[in-house]
């Protein structure tokens, strides 16, 4: 046996690594006196964070509580990997920082389900979110294991990933290739690989204490825990890539970067990532600019070059002027690379032995609680685009079909504020941007009055002032702070909700809590953002009880993504009429005497088919 000793908020913690069956029969009676005792802490150490990348590969798994930490060599096979199994299958209560990333790695590459282990777990990263959502450069302390140690553990907790970094640059290896590379036996990787265990034990009971002191309800806890486990067998199941296509589609982006590039070029801008070299040939071509950055550069941002473009934020052509042709070949270019590096590489690097992709689906990410996608971020994908969705199938034999809330946002403003007339037109069934473009500019608005009530809507749910209504809907300025007053005449419950919101956060220390007992803290310099909290975060509890539904109802292994506010499903085309009735059925219920509703779109075999693509 090999131990190494640390001292962890003044006590000596041991860390054993374990080299033979009797070590191993030791670490077995360890397991059942600590299991009688409370939860023992899981984590496992890996090559990288691409679980199913062929060539990816279970290093070790580690074990611990409060005091000691067993750290077994998975990698070394044979009754290392038998005393692991029998730990994982027979431990009843686990406690895991980030839960999700380790049921996953262990469902793959040890056999052992997610089913399985999720039930028995507490994801202390999960309590964090509950505590304070925020992160660091937002004000909080962040939901990563080294910030949240040092707060409630030990101000000295060290930071393992960091120190590691450095010993991967001392054996000439680097971030990338350190985790898979760095010897199986040396004493720092080992050592740290066991301080993490350690340190989510004693940050578990830290957490649960703030959740009590805070009032936050269990059933909150145990709900996310549950949305958790959705998110990570969406995951697991992933979704067909077209390969051909993609690579195709890397091909086409390539050549469309450098294209655009060289148009750029040909207006002095030898690199589209320069501000100053577009700042200074925009000016040139004779156009005025005004924003600035903090440091006082001229802003050429996109939103500045889109409006150049005579487009909007998200492509789509305004017909306000037109167009600079170096404004649109930089975004074009941009956009290319973007999508060229962040998609189509992403798809090819990622994609698993079977020709399918697994994005990692964040159940709980920005501070409303909203979730979010990396590797792809398929979140930030234009609205209107098909070309990236394509590359993305359903099974064989099987079409797409995406379940959309209708205009959740505005019914949650609805709800929440309990907005009169906006109640009154979505029980009538009227189109909510229409409705508020009669009420604002009379029963002769058009269809830029619509797009103008659209921006204010959205507006006021995701925080948006004047400028950004302006650049959105590309009308002037003086217009929409008409509409604006106009706007809070017709709905004067929202901005009466806003001040009470404000004034109820202010009297709890700049703290919201949402309507489902969610804490969410309020900068003092934007308190007016809690209406876009209020919101999103109820929103997001919206769709999180629309996928326990759907798990209810036998769907869920039909699911394969939640995005903003749509889950998409790979369906048997023989019986996509009815599963998609029942998709429908478990996304459309009461919130507040406000009626969510949903509507499901078939479409082809690709994702992109349902944004008009033809496959």
């Amino acid at each position: 046996m090999i131990t190494y000793t640390h001292r962890v908020a003044g006590d000596l913690v041991h860390i054993n690594v374990p080299e033979g069956n009797a070590d191993l029969d030791e670490f077995r009676r360890w397991v059942l006196d600590a299991d009688a005792r409370g939860p023992i802490a899981l984590d496992t150490e890996t090559t990288g964070l691409d679980i199913y990348r062929p060539g990816y590969a279970l290093r070790t798994i580690q074990f611990g509580d409060a005091h000691t930490a067993w750290v077994i060599h998975w990698e070394r096979g044979g009754p290392f990997r038998g005393a692991a199994l029998w730990a994982l299958r027979n431990i009843a209560r686990l406690e895991i920082h980030n839960a999700p990333f380790d049921w996953l790695v262990i469902d793959e590459h040890a056999g052992v389900p997610l089913e399985s282990l999720a039930p028995r777990t507490t994801d202390t990263k999960l309590m964090a979110g509950l505590v304070d959502p925020r992160q660091p450069q937002e004000g909080g302390i962040g939901t990563s294991l080294k910030p949240l140690s040092a707060y409630y553990v030990d101000p000295s907790a060290p930071d393992t990933q960091g120190d590691l970094t450095a010993v991967f640059r001392s054996l000439g290896l680097t971030k990338a290739t350190g985790w898979a590379a760095i010897p199986l036996g040396h004493p720092t990787y080992n050592l740290y690989a066991g301080l993490d265990v350690i340190l989510v034990s004693r940050l578990r009971p830290a957490l649960e204490a703030e959740l009590s002191r805070y009032g936050v309800r269990p059933a909150l806890v145990q709900y996310e825990h549950e949305i958790a486990r959705i998110c990570a067998t969406m995951q697991r199941k992933g979704l067909v890539l077209d390969e051909e296509y993609t690579r195709n589609l890397r091909d086409q982006l390539t050549y469309d970067e450098d294209h655009y590039a060289d148009v750029a070029a040909r207006y002095g801008v030898g690199n589209v990532n320069s501000t100053k070299q577009i700042a200074e040939a925009l000016e040139g071509m004779g156009e005025i600019l005004v924003d600035r950055t903090a440091s006082g550069a001229l802003k050429v941002d996109k939103s500045v070059l889109s409006a150049l473009a005579d487009v909007s934020l998200q492509g789509e052509p305004l017909g306000l002027r037109t167009a600079n042709p170096l404004a649109e070949a930089v975004l074009r270019s941009k956009r290319a690379g973007k999508w060229r590096s962040a998609y189509a590489d992403t798809f090819l690097e990622t994609m698993d032995a079977n020709g399918r992709i697994h994005p990692m689906i964040n159940s709980m990410q920005a501070r409303t609680g909203r979730m979010s996608i990396t590797r792809p971020a398929l979140q930030t994908l234009p609205s209107s685009d098909w070309i990236v969705r394509r590359a993305m199938l359903a099974d064989e034999g099987h079409v797409m079909v995406s379940t959309d809330f209708a205009a959740v946002e505005l019914r949650v403003l609805a709800a929440l504020a309990d907005v009169k007339r906006m109640k009154e037109a979505i029980r009538n069934g009227e189109d909510l941007h229409s409705f508020t473009a009669r009420m604002v500019f009379g029963e002769a608005f058009t269809a830029k009055h619509r797009k103008i009530s659209k921006g204010i809507a959205f507006g006021k749910v995701y925080g948006g002032g004047l400028d950004t209504i302006v650049r959105q809907t590309g009308a002037g300025t003086a217009e929409v702070a008409e509409a604006l007053r106009a706007y809070d005449r017709v709905y004067p419950e929202v901005k009466r909700a806003s001040t009470r919101w404000q004034r109820e956060a202010r009297q709890h220390g700049m703290m919201y809590v949402s309507a489902t007992g969610r804490r969410l803290p309020l900068d003092r310099d934007r308190t007016y953002a809690v209406v876009n909290y209020a919101c999103q975060s109820a929103a997001r509890d919206v769709l999180g009880q629309s996928l326990l539904h759907m798990e209810d109802a036998g769907l869920l292994d039909y699911m394969r993504l939640p995005i903003h506010d749509e889950v998409l499903a790979s369906v048997p085309a023989a019986d996509a009429q009815d599963v998609a009735r029942e998709f429908e059925r478990c996304m459309t219920f009461d919130l507040f005497g406000v009626p969510i509703e949903s509507e499901a779109e078939i479409g082809g075999r690709s994702w992109g088919s349902l944004y008009g693509a033809d496959f």
